[in-house]
């Protein structure tokens, strides 16, 4: 089964936009857990603007499921994952200024620098994934530099997904089949939503992991927390 990482930035966007400590991260996390999600998906950037350092050393001591931690790896990230030792560490290419991951890495042009940062990583216990767009060639390159996962950035295929959905999907089947066969776990992310999800894992039996944040958190505004993640839970198993 197909497991769905929760990302809760939203959640700390909008504590963040007031102060203090409403909603509660730490407690949001430890509800989605109860509610039925897998893992746990943060991306601490370096301004704060949602997520804080401070955010993510009090969720490795509350996390049940799965943690994972998104960011670029600069030192002040290598120091996050080194003490906050998550399960995995999900590597995005991201400039300091961008809203949100727009791309993904070119593993073929930054193979040293990948190479380095994912024995590194290793060597504090953490699965590392590598974000990509979906290119063979570049899932290939994130297999050669020691990856244990890609994580699919999946913007392309929710914006063409309802004009030709098969269409959409068809480079994304593509690279899950080269990953896997090169040995690698298979994630994906980016504006997956309740229109979109249930055909992408179709489309990629072997999908390890989905990591959902904007959509999830905007649907359960209308639906509920917990009834919302029950919704997603369902695209993953029908």
């Amino acid at each position: 089964m197909t497991r769905l990482s929760v990302n809760i930035n939203k959640i700390a966007t909008l504590r963040n936009a007031r102060g203090g400590n409403n909603p509660d991260v730490i407690k949001v996390a430890i509800d989605c857990e109860r509610f039925g999600a897998q893992g746990i998906t943060v991306h601490p950037r370096p301004d704060e603007r949602h997520i804080r350092y401070s955010d993510v050393i009090q969720l490795k001591n509350v996390v049940k499921t799965e943690f994972n931690v998104e960011g670029y790896p600069d030192e002040r990230y290598m120091k996050i994952i080194r003490e906050a030792k998550p399960a995995q560490a999900t590597l995005v290419p991201d400039a300091d200024n961008v809203i949100t991951s727009n791309a993904g890495w070119d593993t073929v042009r930054h193979a040293d620098f990948l190479k380095d940062v994912v024995r590194e990583l290793k060597r504090f216990g953490t699965r590392v994934s590598i974000f990509v767009d979906p290119t063979p060639g570049m899932a290939e390159g994130a297999a050669q530099v020691g990856a244990d996962r890609i994580e699919l950035y999946t913007e392309p295929y929710a914006k063409q997904y309802h004009d030709n959905r098969e269409k959409a999907v068809k480079p994304y089947a593509e690279t899950a089949r080269i990953a896997k066969k090169a040995g690698l776990g298979i994630n994906a992310g980016h504006d997956l939503d309740l229109n979109n999800l249930k055909f992408l894992k179709q489309s990629i039996p072997d999908l390890d992991e989905v990591s959902i944040g904007h959509a999830l958190i905007s649907d359960a505004l209308y639906f509920g927390l917990e009834n919302t993640i029950q919704l997603y839970l369902r695209q993953l198993k029908e």
